[in-house]
């Protein structure tokens, strides 16, 4: 299918072919049929991304801290390898569409195939053929509007919610600063809600256009407007105002606090300066709002992405409400967008559209409303996988086939970059993701043949030997299952599980077909943990060690903060060092207990600052101290392990200090290694040479289940036994050597 997209690092922006998107849970699949630049938002979009990078520096100053901040921690080449990654990743372009419903998820009762919809969404709406839409992202459309109508929704709901915020009366006198695209839309609102209206604008063809459709009067900034607005409003001043206007100046706003009445309102919906003079603010005592966007639910991961509505009764208006309530309007006729229309271009010329917005393109033409229309009159072409190279694995026989389920950050930043450097090896077959500007670039960034949003794809491949599973945790067991039934070795990130059901069901399966799976636990192959493993390897006596970790931030509306889609940080995360822990001791935990901090901030997870010590079966101790309350500039791991008159200090994987005995000797440099190059060399070794896993699945087994145990313990407030032994025959089988050590 075709799909407008753009490279924020080039700048570059094209109709691109790419896989359709995946039907997920809580949403439903739309083949569009038209689709609405928004001008002023969008050419914003595109122009930042043709800046150069200091420019783009320039307009993001926020991002710039958050970049020199991961430099201080993780270095110079690291952060500019993440950035590279991140401005190289395609952004797909457009916000409000209208189509139909060609399929919907099973969780989903709202809406049915071949129902009209009105979609909204960054990221969702977006200028392509096929969309998905999350069920609170989608509104069906009345019978007497026209889709070409309907893709006006997503800027009517943000009109709409200007007006709401306002709270205007019947009779009220309010003024709309800026007649574009948002402007000419609040006019009509406005006059459906029974007020008198004045448009102002520079341009007096918008003006002209705002006083067809309705307005009261229409008047030029740089006109002499006061007498005008002395008369419409007997001298008083507007009871509320409006910026709709997109600027750099703050001057709608000094002209709005020269107009307002006392104790009148100025709404910002526009994006201006919010450079407020204090005279005369102040001294008319103009109250100042805000609108976010569509309304409330906007930028709520929890309403927008998993469909949680807020409740009809408290929250009257919320983004899909004031959609609606839009798309009722234009059904009672109250709002006129046929000449709003100034321009329909197919979606296959989308350069030309944003060419005329630009002001780079062939035509100068003056414009409002730009339609991209999709043709609907034959079936879309929307193959499920797309070739991306010519390579034909038959000519790469006695290569390891790899084909990727998910390819998010993680994978593009650290799996993958290490994955590449083995081409000689291997070769990058597939990848799937459920969005397909996503497989398409992953594709084409590393070099795979092909680029699809079906994960059966790459389970049903006869050409992929071996699978990487990086998608969100929840699935990452299913997708475990599934690979080893159809004979694939297994790569996962951690976690393995996020149930003692889920786990079961992996091990069951393990079991049965015989698998090969690794866990992604890449610490144990870091170099300090390799030197000092040799340092402690003739340890015959109990170790004690403490592990700090100052995790970070990770707010709660964050998906792995999720109980269902992440399953929180403990499993999410501190799976990574409780198998460090068992890695270093080389035992098995028997008990933990583990407390949080006690918060009533809203904002903090109890569970992501936490206390966890281990008692394993040699005698050994480990302490665990796990927080998202330090500063993230300051390094993020740092290990302590004590044992028989000896100690080793490890830096964040950078260095390592070794003493024994009043000798002292460091290991390592400035440079940080994790892991992850080693864990994956010695991961594809073992299939070449068809060994087991480097990572025993025992421990990927164990270390879930002391994790399981950890949150066991939070929730008890008790220490908790850990008897792994009494599983050991469920546990796969385990062999004869693992029934020694277990022992041990």
């Amino acid at each position: 299918m075709l799909q407008v997209i753009q490279n924020y690092n080039s700048g570059e922006l094209k109709v691109d072919t790419v896989p359709p998107p995946a039907l997920m849970a809580g949403g439903i699949l739309v083949k569009n049929m038209f689709s609405l630049i928004s001008a002023g938002t969008e050419r914003t979009t595109v122009e930042t991304a043709q800046k150069s990078l200091i420019g783009k520096a320039q307009s993001r100053p926020d991002l710039v801290k958050k970049v020199i901040n991961t430099a201080k921690r993780d270095g110079l080449m690291t952060t500019l390898q993440l950035v590279k990654n991140k401005l190289d990743t395609p952004v797909p372009l457009g916000y409000s569409s209208a189509g139909i419903v060609v399929a919907v998820a099973e969780d989903v009762t709202d809406f049915a195939v071949g129902d009209r919809v009105a979609c909204a969404g960054q990221g969702y709406a977006s200028h392509a053929d096929i969309i998905f839409v999350p069920k609170n992202l989608a509104a069906k459309v009345p019978e007497n509007v026209q889709l070409e109508e309907a893709a006006y929704s997503t800027l009517g709901a943000i009109a709409m919610q200007g007006v709401r915020q306002a709270e205007v009366c019947v009779g009220e006198n309010v003024v709309v600063i800026g007649l574009g695209l948002i402007g000419l839309i609040t006019v009509q609102i406005l006059k459906a809600a029974g007020c008198r209206v004045i448009g102002m604008d520079i341009s007096e063809e918008a003006c002209a256009i705002a006083s067809e459709l309705g307005a009261d009067h229409s008047m030029v900034t740089s006109d002499n407007y006061m007498p005008t607005i002395e008369k419409a409003t007997d001298g008083y001043g507007f009871d509320c105002a409006v910026i709709t206007a997109a600027t750099p100046t703050n001057e709608p706003i000094i002209l709005a606090g020269e107009i307002i009445r006392n104790k009148g309102k100025l709404i910002i919906v526009g994006g201006v300066p919010a450079d407020i003079p204090r005279s005369p603010f102040y001294e008319k005592e103009i109250d100042v709002r805000f609108s976010r966007s569509y309304g409330p639910g906007r930028y709520d991961v929890f309403y927008e992405e998993r469909g949680i509505d807020y409740p009809y009764g408290y929250v009257r208006w919320t983004e899909n409400r004031n959609m609606v309530s839009f798309l009722n309007l234009i059904a009672a006729k109250k709002i006129e967008l046929n000449s709003i229309t100034t321009h329909r271009f197919k979606i296959e010329d989308a350069e030309e559209a944003y060419g005329l917005i630009s002001g780079k393109g062939k035509k100068h033409e003056r414009y409002i409303g730009i339609l991209l229309t999709y043709d609907h009159r034959h079936e879309i072409q929307a193959e499920k996988i797309i070739p991306i190279s010519e390579n034909n694995r038959a000519h790469v026989a006695g290569k390891i086939g790899i084909g990727f389920i998910g390819a998010g950050s993680f994978a593009q930043n650290y799996l993958l970059p290490a994955l590449k450097k083995n081409k000689k090896r291997i070769e990058l077959v597939s990848v799937s993701t459920s969005r397909g500007v996503t497989a398409s670039n992953v594709a084409k960034k590393f070099e795979f043949v092909s680029a699809t949003t079906d994960n059966n794809e790459i389970l049903n491949s006869a050409d992929i030997d071996c699978i990487f599973i990086a998608t969100r945790h929840n699935l990452h067991a299913p997708y475990v299952i599934e690979s080893i039934k159809r004979g694939k070795s297994v790569f996962v990130e951690k976690p393995l599980a996020l149930s003692v059901d889920q786990l079961n069901k992996v091990i069951e399966t393990y079991q049965e077909f015989n698998g090969r799976v690794m866990v992604g636990f890449n610490r144990r192959f870091a170099p300090t943990i390799v030197e000092t493993k040799k340092f402690f390897d003739k340890k015959v006596q109990p170790t004690t060690i403490t592990y700090r970790i100052n995790a970070g931030f990770v707010p709660k509306e964050h998906w792995t903060q999720d109980s269902v889609e992440g399953g929180g940080r403990i499993i999410g995360e501190v799976c990574h060092f409780v198998d460090l822990l068992m890695f270093l001791i080389g035992s098995l935990p028997i008990k933990v207990y583990a407390d949080t901090i006690s918060t009533k901030r809203d904002d903090m997870m109890s569970k992501d600052n936490v206390s966890i010590t281990f008692k394993f079966r040699d005698g050994s101790i480990g302490n665990i101290i796990y927080t998202a309350s330090g500063d993230r500039t300051f390094p993020k791991e740092r290990i302590e392990m004590f044992c028989e008159n000896s100690i080793a200090v490890i830096d964040d994987f950078k260095q390592v200090t070794f003493s024994r005995h009043g000798k002292v000797k460091t290991f390592g440099s400035s440079k940080q290694d994790k892991g992850y190059r080693a864990a994956l060399e010695q991961f594809i070794k073992s299939i070449e040479l068809g060994n087991d896993s480097p990572i025993p699945f025992r421990d990927a087994v164990n270390s879930t289940i002391a994790t399981f145990k950890i949150l066991e313990s939070i929730h008890t407030g008790l220490p908790t036994e850990i008897q792994l032994d009494e599983r050991q025959d469920f546990l796969m089988g385990l062999s004869r050597i693992h029934t020694e050590h277990l022992r041990a």
